[in-house]
């Protein structure tokens, strides 16, 4: 069996890096499908060498700061790093009725995977990935999108979801990708038949998996802004520090055994 299930206490690990680097970062303007696309591209500038890349998929609300902050981070970890643009260039919200309306066009079709896939020919487009070291990586709405992206066979070789929505892996479904889920305990966005039916699907298609629960921590728990806009919509979301550091670092350590770096 390739599966593993960890239960993990979030410990204080570094969430940044102190690798020197310069890093380049530009809008990228791209297209899917007819609909204009803003995407994110950073990277550091001091090397000519070819390095593993990354995807990043934003949450519901779309392509905002944050995630174009973790495209940064990664920057300077050494990996290419785009963040795609899912919704079209320009559109994002912090209304949670829009957000939903926004997601929810992409639940359930081919388009999930097909707007993803748009942005990830756009990191190989640079010119600066290594062949075979990619991965795709994705928070909230994010997560089931880097799913999607993986069961279609796209060429990712890792999938890391932090507090991602749940899509089981379909009937003949690619497994070629090592999948790596940062899950809440404390989610209630996610119900435990959803968890359920989400692992069932990784043993019955022979993925390799692991699945990583953090104590206490609750949806969008890597997001700094989530625990205002909790509050201001009575959500139950909420950045937790502890979480977020020990996510990042084990995305880092993911990334190290696959990647060598």
């Amino acid at each position: 069996m390739r599966k593993k299930i960890l239960f993990l206490v979030a410990g204080a690990c570094a969430l940044g890096s102190t690798m020197p680097a310069k890093v380049i970062t530009k809008t990228v303007d791209y297209e899917q499908g007819g609909v204009k696309l803003k995407g994110w591209l950073a990277y550091d500038d001091s090397t000519t060498a070819k390095r593993p890349g990354v995807l990043l998929v934003h949450e519901w609300w779309g392509l905002t700061d944050f995630v174009k902050g973790r495209a940064e981070e990664l920057a300077r970890l050494g990996y290419v790093a785009f963040a795609a643009d899912m919704y079209g260039a320009g559109v994002s919200t912090e209304d949670p009725k829009k957000a939903g309306e926004l997601s929810g066009q992409f639940y359930g079709k081919p388009l999930m995977a097909e707007r993803a896939r748009a942005g990830l020919d756009q990191l190989l487009a640079t010119g600066l990935v290594a062949e075979g070291k990619t991965a795709a990586i994705g928070f909230c709405f994010g997560g089931a999108v880097s799913q999607a992206l993986a069961y279609s066979g796209a060429p990712v070789t890792a999938v890391v979801s932090f507090h991602g929505s749940l899509i089981p892996a379909p009937a003949g479904a690619s497994n070629k990708a090592h999948i790596l889920m940062l899950h809440g305990a404390a989610d209630t966005f996610i119900s435990a038949d959803q968890i359920a039916a989400f692992q069932k699907s990784m043993k019955d298609g022979n993925f390799d998996w692991q699945w990583v629960s953090y104590p206490g921590a609750v949806h969008a728990f890597t997001n700094p802004g989530a625990t205002a806009l909790g509050k201001k919509y009575g959500m139950n979301i909420a950045y937790n520090e502890a979480a977020a550091t020990a996510s990042w670092a084990r995305m880092q350590e993911f990334f190290q055994t696959l990647f060598g770096r």
